[in-house]
C-alpha cells in the first residue's frame, strides 16, 4: 500500500483522536495558547469591523496565531477534499440508515445528504432554513456557552475546567435531543 492509499482510508478513532488530543499539549508548550476554533471568528470581526463594540475592543494582533491557525485548516480541508477523496462511500451503521431512510433521505453518497444540502434543495429554500437555522443554533450556542465544542471538549477537558465539563455535557444532550427528537419533526414539517 502507497502512502497515499494509506492516509486516503478513514483513520480510526484511536489514532486521529490522539492526535487531535496532541494539539493541546503542544499548543501550550509552544506558547501557552488555547485550542478553540469559535475565537478565530471574533478575531476576524475585531480585525474588520470598524465599530468600536466592547465586544471587539481588544487587541486582536496578539490573537493572530489563532488566524493561522483556522487557516491552516481551511487549508487542510481543502487539499483533504480535492487530492485525498477516498473513492469508497461513507460507512454508515446501518441503524442509523434505515432510520435516515424512514425519513425520506436515500442517497448516501456524499458527506452531506443531497435531499438536504444539494444545490437544487437550496434553491428552493428548504436545504437554506437547515442550513441558516443551525448556523443560527450553532452560533448562539458557542457564544452563551463561551466556547465551541473544540475549545470546551478538547482544551477545556483536558485542563480539568468544571464550566467545559458542563459545556460538553449540554453539547452532547443537545445533539442526542435534535438527533432523535427535533429532527425528525423538523425534517417532516419541511419536507411533508
Amino acid at each position: 500500500m502507497s502512502f497515499l492509499e494509506f492516509i486516503r482510508q478513514p483513520w480510526p478513532w484511536y489514532v486521529a483522536g490522539p492526535l487531535i488530543g496532541l494539539t493541546v499539549p503542544v499548543l501550550l508548550l509552544i506558547g501557552n495558547k488555547s485550542f478553540g476554533i469559535s475565537s478565530s471568528l471574533r478575531h476576524i470581526c475585531a480585525a474588520c469591523l470598524p465599530a468600536k463594540l466592547p465586544f471587539f475592543s481588544y487587541n486582536w494582533k496578539k490573537e493572530s496565531w489563532n488566524l493561522l491557525f483556522v487557516t491552516g485548516i481551511l487549508l487542510g480541508g481543502f487539499i483533504a477534499t480535492h487530492f485525498l477523496d477516498n473513492p469508497n462511500p461513507i460507512q454508515l451503521a446501518p441503524a442509523t440508515k434505515m432510520a435516515l431512510q424512514a425519513l425520506g433521505i436515500q442517497d448516501f453518497s456524499g458527506f452531506m445528504p443531497n435531499e438536504l444540502f444539494a444545490l437544487s434543495t437550496m434553491a428552493t429554500g428548504k436545504g437554506f432554513i437547515f442550513l441558516v437555522l443551525g448556523g443560527l443554533l450553532v452560533g448562539f450556542g458557542t457564544r452563551w456557552a463561551g466556547g465551541c465544542t473544540s475549545g470546551h471538549a478538547i482544551m477545556g477537558l483536558s485542563n480539568l475546567q468544571w464550566p467545559s465539563l458542563v459545556a460538553t455535557i449540554s453539547f452532547m444532550v443537545g445533539g442526542f435531543a435534535m438527533t432523535h427528537v427535533f429532527f425528525p419533526f423538523i425534517f417532516k414539517l419541511i419536507y411533508p
